[in-house]
């Protein structure tokens, strides 16, 4: 899927609702949608993070692309999505097409397997958007 990355106001608009309806009201604190160069292109979050959403987003971009270059190196394609847990919050990152990252940053009080369905969903619509 080729992304030019010159959304329109509408696509934008509806990129949120997606984002607004299928995670930030399941309960996950932040969800940021990033190009593969770490260019923000949503921010959304649930009014009470305090994250330097750029910096996230670069170094995001850069732990992709290196665990995308570990998975060349045993002989897959790429690993489409990663997962870090932390002891109080965790990080969720998902592909969205060939071009695109969404990153959901939520607490112990959201089960994972859950978001991993929402993000399927939220990734589909988003990719009907497009």
């Amino acid at each position: 899927m080729d992304f030019s990355f010159d959304f329109s106001k509408k696509q934008l608009e509806s990129i949120e609702d997606v984002l607004t309806e299928e995670l930030i009201e399941l309960g996950v604190q932040s969800v940021v949608l990033i190009d593969l160069a770490g260019n923000v292109i949503v921010n959304l979050d649930n009014g009470r993070c305090q994250h330097d959403v750029y910096s996230l987003a670069a170094l995001a971009a850069a732990n992709f692309g290196a665990v995308s270059a570990m998975a060349n190196i045993i002989g897959e394609e790429e690993f489409s999505l990663l997962f870090h847990k932390g002891e109080s919050d965790s990080i969720h990152f998902s592909k969205i097409g060939t071009d695109l990252l969404l990153l959901s940053i939520f607490g112990k009080d959201v089960s994972l397997g859950f978001l991993r369905l929402k993000v399927n969903e939220a990734n589909d619509r988003i990719r009907d958007l497009l």
